[in-house]
């Protein structure tokens, strides 16, 4: 298989750990730099294909780490790189390429499992609609650039999933990668992490779980593709 790069945008590794979610997605180890945590980033172009993590910090007040791998990524973008982004990672893409106006604070954050419709047709998605995990207060804003082709929506979340104009770059606002015995996990440690929003967690953990495991599909076609 094509090496892989993972770029480990974790805070909080003893709450969230999404390189062994993708490990456990692969059936195998990846190469990984835990950006969050002061990694040096690798060389621009050295990975033909990476991937980019969801994080607990927000993109629409990058820390100073966001703002460097924002750098590295256009950098690496145009030396062909290969890009999936999950979360945080789908919105640092947008924010990246299309700039901060391409992000913003969501006024229908999602937490639980969602199902989300395919809106235009693409390898790395399912041909019509998927469920799975979803964990964001941010959201990457419809129409806010020529190069954001819309791939999939929810009724809470306009930009779902995203390709960026022709280029192998794409974006999918869900953690299709977390499990629900996980996601269940993270939902409940949350409400003593950030009460403030409690009675959203809640609600999530009283929800149905959908998740139609999707993600060793969308891992496949990207490395394909």
């Amino acid at each position: 298989m094509p090496e892989l790069m993972v770029l480990d945008n974790s805070v909080d590794r003893t709450y969230y750990r999404p390189v062994e979610h993708w490990e456990r997605v692969a059936g195998r180890r990846l190469a990984s730099v835990w950006v969050a945590g002061g990694a040096a980033l690798p060389a621009p172009g050295a990975h033909s294909y990476v991937l980019i993590t969801g994080s607990e910090s927000s993109i629409v007040e990058p820390a100073p780490w966001a703002e460097a791998e924002m750098a590295w990524l256009r950098l690496a973008v145009g030396y062909g790189a290969r890009v999936l982004g999950s979360c945080w990672g789908h919105q640092l893409i947008a924010a990246a390429l299309g700039g901060p106006g391409c992000v913003r604070p969501s006024p229908t954050p999602e937490y639980g499992w969602f199902d989300i419709a395919v809106t235009e047709p693409d390898a790395i998605l399912p041909e019509r609609s998927l469920a799975a995990c979803c964990l964001h207060v941010d959201e990457v804003v419809p129409g806010s650039h020529p190069d954001l082709r819309v791939l999939a929506s929810s009724p809470r979340c306009a930009v779902h999933a995203f390709r960026w104009g022709d280029l192998p770059v794409w974006g999918v606002q869900s953690h299709p990668e977390i499990d629900p015995p996980t996601c269940r996990r993270m939902l409940s440690e949350a409400i003593d992490r950030w009460p403030e929003d409690a009675s959203l967690y809640r609600a999530a953990l009283a929800g149905e779980v959908r998740d139609s495991f999707h993600a060793r599909h969308i891992l496949d076609a990207f490395l394909a593709s």
